[in-house]
């Protein structure tokens, strides 16, 4: 048979051109696969960055993580301490109500109602008076009387306020506590007495906690509270 040389050199040139498509193929295959694998792992190039939620996407919060927990110093009364209604039954004087911190237990001792807590105290005292209470009968009388029986005592501070009931004579001090009798330990505590007076009879408000304890708001809302009736 007989080969033209235009036949031989049109066959040569379509060889080339099957084997030049076959090879660029080849590279092409290569390529998508290893584009493939390098996006479906990450070895050796560092950890898969861990999935987080986010509150914008509507999502809960990851089920691992724990709820905050409140932690208040010694003395502090919670924020969410409900307070109820405290009316004598008997004594020199029933005509008046306080609100004190539910829960707490109560003793009673003559015309005296002590409510406590942990390191809180809640005390109201009902006595007969011919006059109301003054900032001088208070520094005068009542100071010296707290100073022989209270251990430690120091930086009274007398006081006009005015609370719900109307004005009334505040004292503030310091004081050690008891020694507690299973630790032995003393505490350094924080007085406010409220003198609250109406025709003849006297309530005696006090209310302590540690020095360093922030009652100020449960406090306000004790004193502020009290009624006559």
């Amino acid at each position: 048979m007989t080969v033209r040389s235009d036949d031989f050199l049109e066959g040569t040139a379509m060889t080339v051109h099957v084997r030049t498509s076959a090879a660029f193929g080849l590279v092409l295959a290569v390529a998508v696969t290893a584009g493939c694998s390098g996006s479906g792992s990450h070895s050796g190039s560092g950890p898969t960055p861990a999935v987080t939620s986010s509150s914008t996407t509507g999502g809960s919060s990851a089920p691992n993580q724990a709820a905050p927990t409140e932690s208040n110093p010694p003395g502090d009364i919670p924020d969410n301490q409900v307070y109820v209604p405290y009316r004598p039954a008997g004594g020199a004087f029933t005509g008046f109500a306080v609100k004190v911190p539910e829960g707490w237990a109560r003793t009673v001792q003559r015309d005296t109602t002590v409510f406590t807590d942990k390191l809180n105290t809640v005390r109201i005292t009902a006595v007969s008076a011919a006059s109301a209470p003054t900032i001088g009968s208070v520094t005068n009388t009542v100071v010296p009387q707290l100073r022989s029986r209270v251990s430690k005592f120091a930086a009274p501070k007398v006081s006009e306020v005015t609370r719900h009931a109307g004005r009334v004579v505040l004292l503030t001090y310091q004081g050690d506590s008891a020694k507690d009798p299973v630790t032995g330990k003393v505490v350094r505590d924080a007085f406010e007495r409220y003198a609250f007076y109406r025709s003849g009879h006297e309530v005696d408000l006090t209310l302590s906690g540690p020095v360093n304890a922030d009652n100020v708001d449960p406090w306000r809302i004790v004193s502020d509270s009290f009624a006559w009736r």
